[in-house]
């Protein structure tokens, strides 16, 4: 069986193209204690839908797939 960690890295890299084709990025940085940490950057970082992105996009499909995710956090 995939481990968490693989199942997460595996969604963030279905996701990237959709973010790299609006002047995204979407970088994994690490999980731990049932929180991912990603770093979004290119366009992402400046744009005004950042936190809808990043909670109602990117958070929601994780935990949709991987139950062990409670939140996802951007860091800068």
């Amino acid at each position: 069986m995939e481990n968490v960690e693989e199942k997460i890295k595996s969604i963030i890299d279905e996701l990237k193209p959709f973010l790299i084709s609006d002047g995204g990025a979407l970088e994994y940085i690490k999980f731990e204690d049932g929180i991912v940490y990603v770093k979004l950057g290119g366009a992402c970082a400046d744009c005004a839908f950042l936190d809808i992105t990043l909670k109602d996009g990117i958070e929601q499909m994780i935990m949709n797939e991987v139950p062990e995710v409670k939140e996802v956090r951007n860091i800068n």
